[in-house]
């Protein structure tokens, strides 16, 4: 997210990780039947039957209700028209010394992080700076109940019941616990914003320490992000001006050109700054 365009507004037009590539489909409980809490009992049913343990699904999803104000911004989105012009001139300049002092901060991490994944520290600086500008705008929607609010709605259900459930798996698996898990209207999570498939993925535990945060620990953000980069192909030493190889990488971290193409702009400028 970020101060005048959030990560918010960005999703009508590309959510990260292709969140708006699946096309509607019927949940193996149907979406939008009878009540909202008779089908949140109905999918507590099926996460026990797919293996998510009973702890994880109680502490997930007890007190769950639906949040009609994600229906809203879910419903109300627009057409996002702004040109690469507008839109880098707009998010670049205001976030160019932060991302600079950002690269000389974490200088050695990124470093370690190229080693390991092959993606400069330009691009994911860049990447974090407009998500969330560098983690100061991850989002304040509980996570969960979002996801379960889009899951019952009949416009995306299959693919938000997914992502609900890889959410639980994310609190099984002791990265986070459900009240941690805030962020964006539509459920994306951390500082580079990953819907909880993504999580689970691709996220790593980078420092060491024992635990997977993408919300507060910068090495794991970073790190997670090319992990994810590296996981759809990027190529190490290439360029990532449009029309390359890595480009369409960036692509797969969010489908609109404009997006893209400003994530390559800032990245270029951070690595000319001095």
């Amino acid at each position: 997210m970020t101060s005048t365009i959030s990560r918010l507004a960005l999703a009508a037009f590309a959510l990260s990780a292709s969140i708006l590539s699946a096309q509607p489909a019927f949940a193996a409980v149907a979406c939008g039947s009878g009540s909202f809490d008779a089908w949140l009992a109905d999918f507590k049913t099926d996460a026990a039957a797919k293996g998510i343990s009973q702890q994880a699904i109680t502490a997930g999803l007890a007190g769950v209700t639906l949040d009609q104000s994600v229906l809203n911004r879910d419903k109300s989105q627009k057409v996002f028209t702004q040109t690469f012009e507008e839109f880098s001139g707009r998010m670049v300049p205001p976030r160019m010394q932060r991302g600079s002092n950002m690269m000389k901060q974490y200088g050695s991490v990124l470093s370690r992080i190229e080693q390991a994944y092959g993606v400069p520290g330009e691009v994911l600086v860049a990447i974090w700076g407009l998500e969330t500008d560098f983690g100061v705008n991850t989002g304040k929607f509980a996570t969960i109940r979002s996801l379960a609010t889009l899951a019952y709605d009949c416009r995306r259900a299959e693919q938000f019941r997914a992502e609900l459930m890889d959410a639980l798996r994310i609190v099984q698996r002791g990265d986070l616990a459900p009240a941690e898990m805030k962020g964006a209207w539509a459920g994306e999570l951390g500082q580079t914003q990953f819907m909880p498939s993504s999580w689970l993925k691709y996220a790593v535990d980078f420092d060491g320490n024992g635990k997977r945060d993408l919300l507060h620990n910068a090495p794991d953000v970073l790190a997670s992000t090319a992990n994810y980069l590296a996981g759809y192909g990027w190529q190490k030493g290439k360029d990532w001006q449009p029309g390359s190889p890595n480009f369409a990488v960036l692509q797969q971290w969010n489908k609109s050109e404009v997006y893209s193409k400003t994530v390559a702009y800032f990245a270029t400028q951070l690595a000319r700054a001095p």
